[in-house]
């Protein structure tokens, strides 16, 4: 039983009926397929405001393309520590910026402030430092924790005051709108976020993610770069298809509210047992928990898979739960830890 990460799952079964159907004769390419030509309009009443679409196929892609565009190579881009675009992209961020620097922040799970980026952010009247150019928010975040409309708010505000790009890192953006019970607008645009990065490729799709801009006047060179940097696929279809079925008839919401409540079944099992420790808030779909040595590695004995967010006599381990975990396998997980080393 793998729990190491959402990405370990198939395709959900509409998505991949979706991709079939979508190979059904021919298309024009580049994105002039009717699928592709309709998904903005899909996009744009859902999160109820005009908006600019890129389809990729990667998240990693999504967040450089998204960040490059609104960061200039001697700009600075604020973001949590442990952030993705941190931690795990290989210097896209700043290989498509042309050399941006991101400016890691600490904050207490997985979340950054307004107060925290204030004071970090550098004079802008000197010629030898980055100059502040976007802040990056991941919802939900490395910490499986969610950002509220009004702690997003507060961030836009300063970026607003300081002339600064916001940009979301939405892999789990529909785990975020699932448990918060608020609009995608609630906690984009309307909150003052000017570019997301929409993952589905984490709950149900193959490959696809999404670059949406809520200013099209910010969109203007994103399809140059996308271009440039080799994404933008000839058969654009396909990724229309996974993109379409994926927002079609809440299917997005409906898969995350599965993998939440799959993350929350484990969390209550969790909690209260001997030596077990949760480290975080669990909002999301992800759970990560302290637990001794022996029994770490009797899961792992076990074939439970999960990954160690860090090592020692009580490692921290992440357990993430997916569209398609199963509530016995949430079960037979928690039997073994209560079991403890065999």
């Amino acid at each position: 039983m793998n729990f190491r990460s959402d990405n370990v799952a198939g395709i959900a079964p509409a998505i991949l009926q979706a991709i079939i159907a979508a190979n059904d004769g021919r298309a024009p390419a580049y994105g002039s397929d009717a699928l592709s030509q309709a998904l903005e309009d899909r996009v744009a009443r859902i999160f109820e405001h005009d908006v600019a679409v890129f389809p990729v196929a990667t998240g990693t892609a999504a967040n450089a393309l998204a960040l490059a565009s609104a960061t200039p190579p001697w700009g600075a881009i604020y973001c949590h520590a442990e952030s993705h675009i941190a931690q795990d992209e290989c210097g896209a961020p700043e290989f498509y910026t042309g050399g941006a620097k991101l400016v890691p922040i600490e904050g207490a799970h997985g979340k950054i402030t307004a107060a925290a980026i204030a004071a970090k952010l550098a004079p802008t009247s000197t010629v030898h430092q980055a100059q502040p150019a976007a802040i990056s928010l991941t919802e939900a975040s490395e910490a499986g924790t969610l950002y509220r409309p009004a702690e997003i708010a507060e961030i836009a505000a300063l970026a607003r005051a300081r002339g600064l790009v916001l940009h979301m890192d939405g892999a789990r953006f529909a785990n975020a709108v699932a448990a918060l019970q608020a609009s995608p607008a609630e906690l984009t645009w309307r909150a003052g976020v000017d570019i997301l990065s929409l993952g589905a490729t984490k709950n149900g799709a193959l490959a696809a993610e999404a670059v949406i801009v809520f200013d099209r006047a910010k969109a203007a060179d994103l399809g140059f770069r996308r271009k440039r940097g080799g994404h933008l696929f000839s058969k654009m279809r396909f990724l229309s298809a996974q993109l379409d079925a994926y927002l079609r008839d809440d299917l997005w919401l409906d898969n995350a509210r599965h993998a939440n409540a799959m993350a929350a079944r484990l969390a209550a099992g969790l909690h209260g047992m001997k030596g077990v420790r949760l480290c975080h808030p669990v909002e999301a779909n992800e759970v990560f928990v302290e637990m001794p040595e022996p029994v770490a590695a009797s899961l792992e004995a076990q074939g439970f898979g999960f990954y160690r967010w860090s090592e020692g006599p009580r490692p921290e381990l992440r357990f993430v739960a997916a569209f398609d975990t199963k509530p016995a396998d949430i079960d037979a997980l928690l039997e073994a830890v209560r079991a403890g080393p065999a």
